[in-house]
Order: structure tokens, then sequence, then C-alpha cells
């Protein structure tokens, strides 16, 4: 498919290969993404889930850091799934003092707001511009956004439960976050939303 836009998945740690293969279901020329020079190649990029202060200090170690904010700044289109909405935040509450992400996204996000992972859940989001039934969304210590600034879309809440109508999905522009995971679930409608929005930029 021609139009297929390249998006890289940044495989430091978590849900690399979930993601390339949903990526690649959505239509997308997805490749792992681990050095400035496979950063340059891509048209867009995905921030997976996994342990957000290890990706913190891996991004550094890596010196991945300065060329992703680069690219952020320069209207990069950009997926962060709990962890990797955690690394898009401006502010990150519970997290680590020495914790560092790409504040892209003006909102505050509290770190493993749902609680340990033994208190992992899923649960019914519809997600706004995405037809269809709600997704079952699967969240595993999974943030929630407590504050969102003025440019900030809530595109998805928690349907029901005790975190009933947390924000847990949101958009500023090019960068796009959710709580949840949805490279574990075999719903390609989120990563189809992202791909074609990396095709629309």
């Amino acid at each position: 498919m021609s139009d297929a836009p390249t998006i890289g998945v940044l495989a430091l740690q978590g849900d690399v290969r979930e993601h390339v293969a949903a990526l690649a279901g959505a239509g997308a020329d997805a490749r792992p993404v681990r050095r400035p020079r496979e950063l340059d190649a891509v048209d867009g990029l995905v921030i997976p889930g996994g342990e957000s202060t290890t990706i913190s200090k891996l991004v550094d170690i890596f010196e991945m850091r300065e060329p992703i904010d680069k690219r952020i700044a320069g209207g990069m289109p950009v997926y962060g799934s709990c962890a990797g909405m955690i690394m898009l935040a401006g502010e990150v509450l519970d997290g680590r003092p020495d914790q560092r992400g790409f504040a892209g996204i003006e909102m505050t996000v509290r770190r493993n707001a749902f609680g340990r992972q033994v208190d992992s859940f899923e649960a019914p989001v519809h997600i706004a511009g995405v037809e269809g039934e709600p997704f079952h969304a699967v969240f595993i210590r999974a943030p929630w956004v407590e504050r969102i600034g003025a440019d900030v879309q809530v595109l998805g809440r928690v349907g029901d439960g005790p975190a009933a109508d947390r924000i847990v999905a949101v958009r500023q522009g090019n960068l796009l976050a959710t709580s949840f995971h949805p490279e574990l679930t075999g719903d390609l409608r989120l990563h189809r939303y992202f791909v074609d929005l990396v095709r629309a930029a």
C-alpha cells in the first residue's frame, strides 16, 4: 500500500512487539526505533506501555531525548499508551523526582492512579471520533488525567465502575495518549485512528 505511513515504536522497554503488530494491521509500515537515525526515518512514533521511570532513564542512555523533543516540536504525531501517556504529560503526580518526560501535552497525570498491578481492571471506554462499540479497555497500573489545558481535547472517559468518568484518552494537536493498552486487545480502531492522524500530518 503506497500511502502507508512509516511509524516507529520506541523500543526501549514495554509492549513494543504488540504495538508493531497492531500498527501493521492498521495499515502502517511499522518498525522498532531505538536510535536517533531510526527516528529520522519515521513519520510518527508510538511510546508504548511499560515502566515510565525506566523508559525515562533509557531515553537518556540511548540519547533519544533531544531528537524526540525536536520531532515533537516539529509536529511529528506521537501516540503514548499507559507509560507513554505519562511520558507525554506536562506534569506527573506520584512520579519519581528524577523522572522526565517530553511534556508534549498540557495535562497533569497521576501515575499508578488506579492502583497496583493487582488492581488492574477492564472497563468500557467510548472514544470520540472512533465509530462503533466502546473500547474494551485494559488498565494495568494505569495513570489517569487530573487536569487538562485549554488546547487538550478529551477523547475518552471510563464508562462505569469505581473510576467512572475519569479521563483516560486525550489529544492535543498531533499528540494522542491513552491510559489503557489497545495493543493487548486485538481491537485495531485506535491504531487506525493514529495511522490516519500520521497520514494527515
